[in-house]
């Protein structure tokens, strides 16, 4: 069994959820992300879900991949 966070079932802080947006904001995976908060990974994604906050990466390719009609 996995061992569980060291706040487990603790309310989150205003510090915590202010490195939460920084974190997402850089882009950092959502495994890293509930590392540098001890958080679990679900909790990050229900806490995300509840401030409106978008886990989804926004780095995107230099340009389109699709190939367009010739």
């Amino acid at each position: 069994m996995a061992k569980k966070p060291s706040n487990h079932r603790e309310p989150w802080t205003n510090q915590e959820l202010g490195r939460l947006k920084r974190l997402v904001k850089g882009n950092t995976p959502t495994p890293l992300i509930a590392h540098e908060l001890s958080r679990a990974e679900d909790a990050v994604r229900q806490k995300s879900s509840e401030e409106g906050i978008s886990l989804k990466p926004t780095n995107r390719g230099p340009y389109d991949r699709r190939r367009g009609t010739r």
